[in-house]
């Protein structure tokens, strides 16, 4: 995985000057534009389109800078239709406008080109494994919410926190399926990861395909597929969350297997009392690289 996005980070700068396909990309690099994008934005910490945008406005710089063509050839020359567009596209990147940087030199926020590479440290090794499911649903009460890296997200604790105590055992009986108990269930997820950008957040139980749903529910949909499992275990919710860090910068460029489109699973198998504490699953939907 690690050749390959030094290879995609290579393909970018070729591709500076127009429109970059990432789909085109994946599939040069005998990979999916899904994991691509979130292996990119995982280990180079920002999406893979912010990355592009920088690097051309760090390049079309230069260019103003040299003065060798005229505002509008810049702007025609990195892909863009008109000064105006161009100019408003510049100035978020770098703060100021393409004549200060004309006139003055700078200054200039400029993007160096990536290049990864695998650090091996001493880290703990990740309790994992693989599991072929059958089909089966999610069911639950699912909410629109804001993406958050680090540390607790207050939009999916006030969508669990309305829910009356009632509901919570109602779910919890309702579940025929793996993985079991009360889930946390991220869909619709930006590939890019996104910080702020929105999610599908569903607070449920898995249910088999024969299991009929009551109507007030909401129900994800899952097809037959294999998942890996990641058990974690410590201060919530901080080791889980490592412990997703941790598939993208150690496991996946290590291990002979892809994300592929779903939802991301939480199980809760044991806790403390005030949640400071759990031992935890984390299911993420993969498939043979």
């Amino acid at each position: 995985m690690i050749s390959a996005l030094n290879r995609l980070v290579d393909l970018v700068e070729e591709h500076l000057t127009e429109e970059f396909d990432v789909a085109a990309a994946a599939r040069t690099l005998g990979t999916t534009e899904h994991h691509l994008r979130r292996m990119f934005s995982s280990l180079a910490g920002m999406p893979l389109s912010e990355y592009v945008r920088r690097r051309r406005m760090t390049v079309a710089a230069a260019d103003l800078v040299r003065g060798e063509d005229d505002l509008l050839g810049v702007a025609v020359r990195h892909g863009y239709g008109s000064a105006e567009a161009f100019g408003r596209a510049f100035r978020a990147v770098h703060g100021v406008r393409p004549g200060d940087v004309r006139r003055d030199g700078g200054p200039l926020r400029a993007q160096p080109q990536l290049r990864f590479r695998l650090t091996v440290e001493g880290s703990i090794p990740m309790d994992t494994r693989i599991v072929d499911r059958p089909a089966f649903r999610l069911a639950g009460h699912a909410a629109r919410v804001p993406l958050i890296h680090r540390g607790v997200n207050p939009h999916i604790q006030r969508h669990i926190a309305a829910l009356p105590q009632e509901e919570h055992a109602r779910l919890k009986a309702l579940g025929d399926a793996e993985p079991g108990g009360l889930l946390q269930v991220c869909d619709s997820l930006d590939p890019d990861g996104t910080e702020g950008s929105e999610l599908t957040y569903l607070h449920g139980v898995a249910v088999s395909r024969s299991t009929p749903a009551p109507g007030d529910l909401d129900v994800i949909e899952v097809p037959a597929g294999r998942w890996a499992v990641f058990r974690t275990s410590g201060p919530h919710p901080q080791a889980l969350q490592d412990a997703w860090a941790a598939t993208a910068t150690e496991w996946f460029p290590s291990n002979p297997w892809r994300l592929r489109p779903g939802p991301s699973i939480v199980a809760v198998l044991e806790r403390a009392a005030d949640f400071s504490t759990a031992t935890c699953e984390l299911w993420l939907p993969v498939e043979p690289a």
